[in-house]
């Protein structure tokens, strides 16, 4: 099923078209299609790493059937674990040595993939790039730019999400490399879940390479070491109306994309922040 042609022009957050990111509603394309002609949300943030798994052309098949506007695609690695900050540090994004040929692979495939359906932005989760050994760190960042050169070569912008690192040590990387074809997606949450610092005051602070927004919200932990708490936006510690005008302030002009990763009610809490949104006022 797919959402007839008159939904697929998403409802605004001010100036700004909401999208929904497909991974949140754990269903087919066709379940997201369905979740996305309730909410009367055109825009999606696209899951590319289904394309992966053994029914992938398939998938990506139902995904060229849909009216929809992708706002961004996004991948992720199989070998991440995320069932812990110690686990993901060595598991995530192109950090881990063992998996960079698998990890790249995947990437420059998602690349392609996203040329061809008329993205212009390929998210993912780079990893723990806070590395104090100047070997690794430079390591890392040869990667990051033999990713955003290939990124570049297609027209997309490589983005990297949020949250693994400060927005000081993100900033300072980016201003190193300097690459065209290198920006964030700014997860609000991420950084309260990760630790690493008032999402409002990095928004400041990295506001020239913000190209696509997650809305997410989240409380911080009250044990060292461990996960925050992911809730429905406007329910935590993101702080909806600063964040939004945090991101007037810079002059954003993108994608707001709703994501949801935990609840039981994923659709329902979507539809609540989607409304939120629209009532928005700056």
């Amino acid at each position: 099923m797919s959402i007839s042609p008159e939904k697929t022009v998403s409802p605004k957050c001010g100036n700004w078209p909401l999208a929904v990111c497909s991974w949140s509603l754990r269903t087919s394309v066709d379940g997201v299609a369905r979740a996305m002609g309730q909410l009367g949300i055109g825009r999606v943030n696209l899951a590319l790493k289904p394309v992966f798994l053994e029914d992938g052309d398939a998938y990506l098949e139902a995904v060229r059937q849909q009216p929809w506007v992708i706002s961004a695609t996004t991948i992720g690695f199989f070998r991440e674990n995320y069932s812990s900050l110690e686990s993901i540090r060595e598991t995530g994004g192109i950090v881990p040595d063992g998996d960079w040929d698998r990890n790249r692979e995947m990437v420059l495939r998602s690349l392609a993939i996203t040329a061809e359906l008329g993205v212009s932005f390929l998210t993912l989760h780079a990893g723990f790039i806070e590395d104090t050994d100047p070997v690794r760190a430079r390591l890392i960042r040869d990667r990051l730019v033999c990713l955003a050169d290939a990124a570049g070569e297609r027209g997309i912008s490589l983005l990297m999400e949020t949250g693994q690192e400060t927005a000081a040590c993100l900033r300072v990387l980016l201003e190193q490399l300097n690459h065209p074809a290198l920006g964030i997606n700014f997860d609000p949450a991420n950084m309260i879940l990760y630790g690493k610092g008032n999402p409002v005051e990095a928004v400041h602070l990295l506001g020239r390479w913000i190209r696509h927004v997650h809305i997410k919200d989240a409380v911080a932990t009250q044990v060292p070491g461990t996960w925050g708490t992911e809730v429905p936006w406007g329910q935590g510690q993101v702080g909806s109306a600063p964040f939004l005008g945090a991101l007037k302030a810079i002059g954003y002009n993108g994608v707001l994309a709703i994501e949801r990763e935990a609840g039981d009610d994923r659709l329902g809490d979507i539809r609540l922040t989607a409304d939120a949104l629209a009532a928005w006022r700056p």
